[in-house]
């Protein structure tokens, strides 16, 4: 049962955090937000405000309550008994340390009963490894949440081996609630989904720069003007199911010599150090100097654009936040 009425935890360690509480009240979440740096969690809140205010403004606010209304589900917190309080589910967000993470979740055990789900948002640590010092790892899960969640909507759920079947569905259930999309992964593996189809575009991509085929201002044109055009719709199974005439069957059938012929030529893991890397990054650098002005202008349109394309992704909605 979600009804509004329920709570919802927020553990920040900063952006991921404030990142998850405006997807959660969103979706009418009362969310409470603590961190042991006193003073933060309220800092938080501002910053989320401010956020949320700039969304109305654009017309960009996710969920059917205003930004002031969903100001009114946050609350702030310096001490983590008060936080824990009638949450029934928790979402830690501290900065991608073991230790660190393992001893939140010894904390918050200790403080909640038994059905309260613990999840996690680590992008590269593994369930069995975060979750090893907690008592009852049945309710454990991790929830990896893309950069950033508000405009690219999909999280990861991986489960530890003794995660049980009605936590991923309730987290599933809680993810879709707030507007976000769930993904299932049955087992956990080493760099989930996401990161496993990131880094064989980035290797290949950087081989090919790297072996002088092609600039880097064109390999990113391959995926942004080509691939990617695609791929903000339909995935890369779909993909070949469309792009044979009937369907994914044929599709493998007539190109499945030549894919083989391809990847079996794919050179070695790149090292991503030395020559070519100082390489690769000077002429990056002459597109984008790295310098924090054109980095966060570039962030900025980045943002933007991805906004605009969450807006294109759902349908036809007219701004109700006047």
């Amino acid at each position: 049962d979600f009804s509004s009425h329920q709570k919802h935890v927020a553990i920040p360690g900063g952006l991921i955090g404030r990142s998850w509480a405006m997807v959660f009240i969103s979706g009418g979440y009362r969310v409470k937000i603590y961190d042991n740096q006193p003073g933060q969690a309220a800092r938080a809140i501002h910053e989320v405000r401010k956020q949320l205010e700039d969304l109305q403004e654009e017309c960009m606010l996710r969920g059917d309550r205003n930004a002031s209304e969903q100001i009114a589900l946050l609350s702030s917190h310096d001490d983590l008994c008060q936080a824990l309080e009638g949450a029934f589910f928790i979402q830690e967000c501290v900065f991608e340390e073991i230790e660190a993470k393992r001893s939140v979740f010894q904390a918050v055990e200790s403080h909640v009963g038994e059905g309260v789900i613990l999840s996690s948002s680590t992008s590269c640590l593994l369930p069995s490894n975060i979750f090893s010092q907690v008592q009852n790892r049945k309710r454990c899960i991790i929830s990896h949440p893309v950069n950033p969640p508000y405009y690219v909507r999909l999280v990861e759920l991986v489960p530890h081996p003794e995660t049980l079947a009605e936590v991923m569905d309730t987290t599933h259930a809680l993810m879709t609630a707030v507007g976000q999309a769930p993904v299932r992964l049955k087992k956990e593996i080493d760099g989930f989904a996401l990161n496993r189809v990131q880094y064989a575009i980035i290797a290949e991509s950087w081989r090919l720069v790297k072996d002088g085929v092609i600039s880097v201002k064109d390999i990113d044109l391959v995926m942004s003007e080509g691939l990617g055009m695609r791929y903000a719709f339909i995935g890369p199974m779909e993909t070949m199911h469309l792009n044979a005439p009937e369907g994914l069957e044929d599709y493998v059938q007539r190109y499945r010599e030549g894919m083989k012929r391809v990847l079996n030529a794919f050179g070695p893991v790149p090292e991503f150090s030395g020559e070519a890397a100082e390489r690769i990054n000077k002429e990056m650098c002459e597109l984008i100097p790295a310098d924090q002005q054109h980095l966060s202008a570039r962030r900025e349109r980045r943002d933007q654009l991805l906004m605009g394309l969450a807006k294109l992704k759902k349908l036809p909605q007219d701004c109700h936040h006047h």
